[in-house]
């Protein structure tokens, strides 16, 4: 490689990590003893959050205040108002220091947040009737949270929260069919900021005590360096089969993911070590990248832990943790295997190979050196899975674990290399509190996010939330499929400039109560569980959405790729996870909704990977050799067989109990599909002689 080639790499990798640091909360880089101000008060807030969950027992508007409070402080301090300088104001500009003006701006911002907390009494025996104060002070809370969200997440949140704002008093105004009865100040004041049913709501609740842990655990374990041990594990177990790397990069950054909730992060952590890999062996610069994009933002599916929006779907679904991981579980692994599936179809279209075993780390050795890691994980899984406790007691016991774990991790290794104690032993110190200031600066766009979000969801409880369903059923037509694309579309285009959980937040709560309610009036059951399913998943996709995706410019930048043919093939290669919401929206056996055998369980699973096998054999045009035109047809039969045997059974006049007896005519189709092709696949001694 050249110089040349050297330099455009880091080049890459350094624009990929300055993308990853915005979106965890690194912006101002102060000097002096201002530089130890940010970092003090995010390692208070996680302090706030671990006593929280331990032995400080408040009321939960207290605790969400508080939580809102430091989130704002942080976002005051951290980043300015222009990323640039305009209008020769360099205070607002300021990355080197922090101006008095955001101090003064972050104060009375974190005031606002808290004022609920601090006048509590007299807010609950005046609600309904605000006075001056309430108003004048709910008002500049309102502001600030969303500047506050323009600063970390962009204008799309803040500007859809302004058009809900402004529809809940100018609704009298509006045409006959979206007109609305409007509200007064003082209504609009005591639901957004005097009550939990607006910015103090169900989402800001989850974001203050449940994902605040699993977030802080992430973050712990990445700075231990467990990021870096599941992609060594991965290459070591799948870098030597055909396209390994690529294979790698699915199975590292599917357990890299379930952790760290952000897929710009995961990018970083693991398409730094795999991208060049797969470049290496064959695989073009863009679907290198592409591959790395889409197993990322898929993360965020993957039970156990899936990603902040999870958490929500439980309290708005009203439903333990453990039954989302159960509903999600299915459509998840389905769609990941399903990637597997695909890499090792682009490796076969380009005849590419695997890396040498002698350039692939041991697996045994690098099994063991980091089987530490998995300690902290065990012990998640065993009080989610096991013990059943909740999700925020068991995010605290695995951090106490994960903390421990940093403690001696440092001075065992130093103790083996024959090193002083001492100071492995401080560098373990300085690395659990480092960890401790950066998941709370990640935490701060979920914050402001789940908080943002809440005022359209205030909105809509102010009122809105049957004349959405009557909007809904018009605009379909009361047809629940066009419904659904309009959700899917809607959903992918705001998410390209909201956060995930955001986006989730706002079509569950706009569109989520109307999909259930419309496919009632047609005599069709969807489980509430599906539909903000169906919700969580097209905000998910929305990452890789090009024009916008973040993630897809994060892996160009390491691959040095075109970001945009690196988002179209990306959002390619996940139109296999696009089918599902469709499939399980329909067939609730996928999400396993009253299903509770092992056995139907597995069977059901092992069914939804061949079809989702099928479909991207369909999109990518290949299965044992390249497909012909009229082979299209039958993979997509294959998969709608294989994803909807209730509908099949139903055409074919079988009882809805005996549906799974149609698994085997897609099965035999299958297997057709298999035998033509590989009659049309040159015998090796043709090859040789080609």
């Amino acid at each position: 490689m050249s110089e040349n080639e050297i330099q455009e790499q880091d080049d890459g990798l350094e624009l990929a990590r300055k993308m990853a640091e915005e979106e965890e909360g690194l912006g101002r880089q102060p000097s002096g003893p201002a530089k130890w101000v940010i970092p003090t008060i995010a390692v208070l807030w996680s302090f706030f959050q671990l006593s929280i969950a331990s032995w400080l027992i408040l009321d939960s508007t207290f605790i969400r205040a508080i939580h809102l409070g430091f989130a704002l402080l942080i976002v005051f301090l951290n980043y300015p108002f222009f990323k640039k300088e305009r209008f020769g104001l360099k205070f607002l500009s300021a990355a080197d220091r922090i101006p008095m003006f955001d101090y003064i701006i972050a104060i009375v911002a974190a005031l606002s947040a808290i004022y609920i907390m601090l006048d509590y009494g007299g807010i609950t025996m005046r609600y309904g009737a605000p006075n001056t104060r309430d108003i004048v002070v709910g008002l500049v809370l309102t502001v600030l949270l969303l500047e506050a969200s323009r600063r970390v997440i962009g204008p799309a949140l803040p500007i859809i929260a302004m058009f809900f704002c402004g529809y809940a008093f100018f609704g009298p105004y509006m045409p006959d069919i979206i007109a609305f009865k409007g509200v007064s100040m003082n209504r609009f004041v005591g639901q957004m900021t005097m009550s939990t049913e607006g910015i103090y709501g169900i989402p800001l609740d989850v974001s203050a005590t449940i994902v605040f842990l699993f977030v802080l655990f992430g973050a712990m374990l990445d700075k231990a360096g467990g990021g870096r041990y599941f992609i060594q594990l991965a290459l070591s177990l799948l870098g030597g089969f055909k396209g390994g790397p690529a294979k790698a990069a699915v199975l590292g950054s599917g357990l890299t993911g379930m952790v760290s909730g952000s897929s710009i992060a995961n990018i970083v952590t693991t398409g730094t070590f795999t991208i060049p890999m797969m470049i290496k062996v064959g695989y073009p610069p863009t679907k290198a990248a592409a591959v790395e994009v889409a197993a990322s933002t898929d993360g965020q599916l993957a039970p156990p832990i899936m990603g902040a929006a999870a958490f929500i779907i439980a309290e708005y679904v009203n439903v333990p943790y453990i039954q989302v991981v159960k509903a999600a579980i299915i459509p998840a692994f389905a769609s990941y295997a399903a990637l597997f599936y695909i890499t090792h179809v682009e490796a076969s279209k380009l005849g590419l190979k695997g890396l040498p075993r002698a350039e692939l780390p041991p697996f045994f050795k690098t099994l063991i050196g980091g089987a530490h890691y998995l300690l902290p994980i065990g012990m998640l899984l065993y009080e989610l899975m096991v013990v059943r406790h909740s999700p925020e007691l068991a995010a605290f016991h695995a951090i106490w674990v994960m903390a421990i774990l940093m403690l001696v991790q440092g001075p065992v290794k130093a103790h083996l290399n024959k090193q002083p104690l001492g100071p492995a032993f401080k560098q373990s110190i300085v690395d659990i509190f480092s960890s401790l200031a950066s998941g709370a600066r990640n935490m701060v766009a979920v914050a402001l996010a789940t908080a943002a979000a809440g005022i359209i969801v205030g909105v809509v409880a102010l009122g809105l939330g049957g004349l959405i369903t009557e909007i809904i059923d018009v605009v379909s037509m009361g047809n629940v499929y066009l419904m659904l694309v309009i959700t899917a579309i809607a959903s992918l285009i705001i998410g390209m400039g909201l956060p995930t959980t955001a986006t989730y937040i706002v079509m569950a709560s706009l569109t989520a109560p109307a999909i259930v309610t419309i496919a009632g009036y047609q005599d069709w059951v969807v489980p509430l569980m599906s539909a903000h399913l169906f919700c969580f998943y097209f905000g998910i996709l929305a990452d890789d959405t090009p024009p916008v995706g973040l993630a897809a410019y994060a892996a160009a930048a390491i691959a040095k790729s075109p970001p945009i043919a690196t988002g179209i093939q990306g959002f390619m290669y996940d139109i296999r996870t696009a089918i599902l919401p469709f499939m399980f929206i329909f067939n609730s056996d996928l999400i396993l909704h009253n299903i509770n055998s092992w056995p139907q369980g597995i069977l059901i699973f092992v069914m939804a990977c061949l079809g989702n096998f099928a479909f991207a054999s369909a999109t990518q045009n290949w299965f044992v050799t390249r497909n012909k035109f009229y082979e299209f047809p039958l993979f997509l039969c294959v998969t709608f067989i294989l994803m909807r045997p209730d509908a099949v059974s139903s055409w074919l006049g079988i009882a809805h109990n005996q549906r799974y007896w149609t698994y085997p005519i897609g099965l035999v189709l299958f297997g057709l599909l298999y035998i033509m092709q590989r009659s049309r696949v040159p015998k090796p001694a043709v090859v040789s002689a080609a």
